[in-house]
């Protein structure tokens, strides 16, 4: 099986090559960086023509974690609309064959409804979130046309926040557990203070990155032309979490602050994972415990120079 990934310098990109290299049946994965493959670029795919994929993994999109979605939703539309259309142009037009995996976004749920599958195109995305949150909406009514009019097979598969070890650590927004770790873990030796966003209660699940990845792949082939949400079935408040981290690295948890001006994004978001355990019973996601600590110390072992 040939592999393309866009995306593959990412987080999930990353523990995605890792895990489809000691598979098997892959006998090549192509996964050019965003310098060799610009996806804003009309045409930047042209290069990849000549090889014929059986699945394409699309997780390239231009987002961050924290406020960034407030501070650039006129650029987040027009780049991911860019980014998504030369994806889906270029299966059409030199790929028809092969089968495209791409992420949705739990941010794409109205956080009234129930977050399961055949919500995922009604009501109002979070009003923070929305340019985001409607560029992936748009992903999938693209697939789903072509798929419609070309006889195209894909599967959309919609992670709560990924977590676990070989994140990046480049000073750039983070999602708010590395943001935890790397504040909590920097403070331990100077009993500084730790402010977080939020008055603590917000709620939040993970999943561990390479949960994930192996459960995406186990259901791959079964999920045609459908989205699945994938996530660990429970989720935690950041004072639970930030409780977790400071017994664990052996920091002062009376030294967290909480700022309640600052942004907090949703209240909840937790995936109802039903169809995911129907379809794979054998899912088993590691424990917040097992998770944290491959992800506490991964930032231990790597921390940038500034930080040692």
């Amino acid at each position: 099986m040939k592999v393309f990934i866009t995306g593959g310098s990412g987080f999930l990109g990353r523990h995605l090559i890792r895990y489809l290299k000691k598979q098997k049946e892959i006998k090549s994965i192509t996964y050019p960086s965003s310098c060799e493959c610009d996806l804003t670029t009309k045409d930047s795919l042209r290069n990849y023509t000549s090889v014929r994929y059986e699945r394409i993994y699309h997780l390239a999109a231009w987002t961050q974690a924290g406020d960034f979605c407030l501070k650039h939703p006129g650029e987040q539309w027009i780049k991911n609309q860019l980014i998504n259309t030369h994806v889906l142009n270029w299966w059409q037009q030199y790929q028809p064959q092969a089968k495209l995996i791409f992420m949705g976004t739990s941010c794409s749920y109205d956080p009234k409804l129930e977050l399961k599958e055949e919500n995922y195109m009604l009501g109002m995305p979070t009003p923070s979130l929305y340019t985001y949150a409607l560029t992936k909406r748009m992903l999938l009514v693209g697939a789903q046309a072509l798929s419609l009019q070309y006889n195209m097979t894909y599967s959309c598969f919609v992670p709560s926040t990924l977590y676990g070890g070989d994140y990046h650590n480049d000073g750039r927004q983070m999602h708010f557990i590395f943001d935890l770790i790397r504040k909590i873990y920097n403070s331990k030796s100077s009993n500084k203070s730790v402010v977080l966003w939020g008055d603590g209660n917000q709620r939040r699940e993970l999943v561990h990155v390479d949960d994930f990845v192996n459960v995406m792949h186990k259901t791959i082939a079964h999920l045609n032309n459908d989205l699945l949400n994938i996530g660990a079935g429970v989720d935690y408040t950041i004072k639970e979490f930030a409780s977790y981290i400071c017994n664990y690295v052996e920091y002062p948890e009376e030294l967290i602050k909480y700022d309640v001006s600052r942004y907090v994004g949703a209240q909840s978001k937790l995936l109802d994972i039903t169809k995911l355990r129907n379809l794979c019973s054998s899912y088993s996601p590691r424990s917040l415990q097992l998770g944290l600590k491959d992800a506490i110390d991964w930032y231990s072992s790597n921390l940038t120079h500034e930080h040692k």
